[in-house]
């Protein structure tokens, strides 16, 4: 699976509408509304680079009320949940 994180910057007075719409989009995960230079945070996850296209030039980026993203491809994830499951593992709870 790949993980891409986009970095959305919208139209102030739509960014609920915004982040609902990209939300429904397949491929994408889950939206956050965040403070800083940024409105939006989006995950994405597709199984082939290729769909990165689809997903985010394709589609994201054409919701109406976006007004620039910036893509980051993850390369690996690190996760204290991933881990606590991984030290869990054989023991009785």
């Amino acid at each position: 699976m790949i993980t891409s994180i986009v970095l959305i910057k919208t139209s102030v007075d739509r960014v609920p509408d915004v982040a609902e719409e990209i939300a429904s989009l397949p491929g994408v995960s889950e939206v956050y509304s965040v403070t800083g230079p940024h409105d939006l945070i989006a995950i994405v996850r597709v199984r082939r680079h290729e769909e990165l296209a689809e997903v985010i030039p394709g589609r994201l980026s054409k919701v109406v009320g976006v007004e620039s993203t910036e893509t980051h491809v993850a390369f690996r994830a690190y996760s204290q949940h991933d881990l606590e499951a991984a030290f869990a593992i054989g023991l009785d709870a």
